[in-house]
Formats: C-alpha cells, structure tokens, sequence
C-alpha cells in the first residue's frame, strides 16, 4: 500500500505547473516537507478538460450519462436533469447523445446549466441546440408532474 501511495505523490507532483509553488510547511506541526501545498498565483484557476471518449459505445456512454445526470453536485440539477435523463435519454441517437455529453460535461460551472435551463440567463451559443431546448421545455414542466426525487436508475443496452 505505501508503494502506491508514493507512486501517487510522485505522480500528483509531476503533474502541477511550474506556477504552482510547494509552500514549506510550519515546523511548529508534525508535517514534513513531503507535503503537498498547492496556492495557484493566477486569477483563474485553471480547469482541467473533460476527456474526449470517441470510441464509446452508445449504451455505455447512455449509462454513464444517466449516473452523470443524477449526480450533478447540486439538488437542482440532480432533479431536473436525472429526470430529463431519464424521460428522453432512452430515445437519443449518437449525435444528440454526444450534444448532451457535452451540455453537462463540457460546461465548467453546474449553476450555468441551471441557469440556461430556466431561462435566467441566455444560452451561449454553443450550447442553443434542440436538447437545451428539449431541456428547457421539460423545465417548464407543463404536464405538472411532481419532482421530488430522482427516478430509479435504467440501463440502456
């Protein structure tokens, strides 16, 4: 175990920019200078990119949107799109799978998507696509159905 967790450090450390700065720990506590302390001197944090799966399949790449679309990292979200998922998921091709791969893979701030989805601020260009206007739809909820919880969860094979 400790060999796989060196292996890890190692690797975390190889991976940080030049203009991250390994702080010196306090020598008052019980840390050592194997320490990772990371303060970014930028304005931005930069954000790491969604990896591209090109060669997914449609029934894999359908489930893992659906687990995605239900663990969003805000109850919002969580609710409108698992049950977006879950209603017109099933019924996508290839391409509206991909548009909606990268509707809420691609956009780096969840509360954006909620925001387009209800109409509080415009939709960028780049993500006005039938499936935000599906999304925006189903948002408006005209059937009346109660949301409350999250459906259980499908698999598309």
């Amino acid at each position: 175990m400790l060999p796989q967790l060196l292996m890890c450090r190692n690797m975390v450390r190889s991976l940080l920019p030049l203009s991250w700065r390994r702080c010196a720990s306090d020598s008052s506590n019980s840390s050592t200078n194997d320490d990772i302390i990371v303060d970014y001197d930028g304005p931005d944090l930069p954000l790491p990119e969604y990896p591209n799966r090109p060669n997914e399949p449609l029934g894999m790449r359908k489930q893992r949107l659906l687990y995605q679309s239900r663990k969003r990292g805000m109850l919002e979200n969580d609710l409108l799109l698992s049950t977006f998922a879950h209603k017109y998921l099933k019924d996508f091709d290839e391409d509206e799978t991909a548009i909606y791969d990268e509707l809420i893979n691609g956009v780096s701030n969840d509360w954006d998507i909620y925001y387009w989805a209800t109409g509080v601020k415009p939709t960028p260009p780049q993500y006005e696509t039938d499936i935000m206007e599906l999304l925006k739809q189903h948002v408006k909820n005209t059937e009346k159905v109660a949301r409350f919880r999250q459906p259980e969860l499908t698999y598309y094979l």
